[in-house]
């Protein structure tokens, strides 16, 4: 069955896909009806042809600007700072958000080899100099190599009194226990707590 063990080796290249799953899936798609099979692996096959990059912000788009950036109604004063494009979906899906972004690629990683120069901080800066923005939200990951992001961000405008510089609040998840979080989240919590 080379068939499968292809299709399993291939499956378990995708993040969160371990041999198990892989495994179903595998089998899964066996049993399913063959139209829904062709129109995964055209889906598949032709997103690296439809998807690209923003030219402005970065984030993932069909057409030449993304609909984040072609949006007159989006507040232009505020930028949020991401690491991923998934990010601006998660953050633009919360409703709380209305201004503009940027993606970065990821984030410093000295360790992975993924140093400032890997990422589109000129860009940044670049948009920055023109945006006529008035507040920058630095919307990292709260990891180590978030931080470190967050901090390459604020040495970048450390010269830019006419910006307000934020960072996104992290800390007990809504619905959360204290017993149940750990000693960063706590203390994170604690450093950003708010007054009542």
């Amino acid at each position: 069955m080379e068939a499968i063990e292809e299709l399993q080796a291939l499956l378990k290249k995708l993040p969160g896909m371990g041999e198990k799953s892989a495994m179903r899936l595998s089998y899964h798609l066996i049993r399913t009806d063959e139209s829904y099979n062709r129109a995964l692996g055209s889906a598949i096959s032709s997103i690296k042809e439809k998807i690209h990059p923003c030219p402005i912000c970065g984030c993932y788009t069909e057409h030449d600007i993304c609909s984040y950036c072609s949006d007159d109604a989006r507040d232009r004063s505020e930028l949020c700072i991401v690491e991923e494009p998934q990010d601006v979906l998660s953050i633009a899906s919360s409703g709380a958000y209305s201004g503009l972004f940027h993606v970065l690629g990821g984030a410093i990683n000295p360790l992975g080899g993924v140093g400032p120069d890997k990422l589109s901080f000129p860009q940044l800066m670049k948009r920055i100099e023109e945006g006529g923005f008035k507040e920058i939200i630095i919307a990292t990951n709260p990891t180590e190599e978030g931080d470190t992001t967050a901090l390459y961000i604020r040495h970048l405008l450390k010269d830019r009194s006419d910006l307000t510089i934020t960072r996104l609040a992290s800390g007990l998840p809504i619905g959360g226990e204290l017993g149940y979080a750990d000693k960063l989240t706590l203390a994170r919590s604690m450093r950003g707590r708010i007054r009542l």
